[in-house]
């Protein structure tokens, strides 16, 4: 069978896009008042808290429509990193109730996004080819 990376890429941009989208869809929705109370928390400015829209909408979308994938894994996956740092830190060292790691998929989402910074997004992409895509 003939190796088809290209189209391999396209399923991980979708496969990590998507979900990552319904998290930002869902804040629009309901808010991100619990983003602005832990910006306070950490004595960040609360509008900070407004960055989780282009992390978790803007990106994702650009990532699985191919259109500046280099720069929109690199967004994801700083966005992943804060995550990480602001709300998780205290599951980093933590298994879930099934034995895996408690952090697996926010990690995954941050690894396979920061991918993409270094691979570009592919042939099926919406954008020519350039510096950042």
């Amino acid at each position: 069978m003939k190796k088809n990376i290209d189209l391999g890429m396209l399923i991980i941009r979708i496969a990590i896009g998507f979900p990552m989208s319904v998290y930002g869809i869902s804040k629009l929705i309901h808010g991100i008042g619990f983003i602005e109370d832990m910006m306070i928390m950490y004595g960040l400015p609360s509008f900070f808290a407004y960055g989780v829209f282009v992390g978790e909408v803007i990106a994702p979308v650009l990532l699985i429509l191919g259109f500046r994938a280099r720069l929109a894994g690199l967004i994801f996956a700083a966005n992943c990193f804060t995550a990480t740092l602001l709300a998780q830190t205290a599951n980093i060292f933590k298994l879930n109730d099934f034995g895996g790691w408690a952090l697996e998929l926010l990690v995954i989402y941050m690894l396979v996004s920061l991918s993409f910074f270094f691979t570009g997004a592919g042939k099926y992409a919406g954008s020519t080819q350039n510096k950042w895509d």
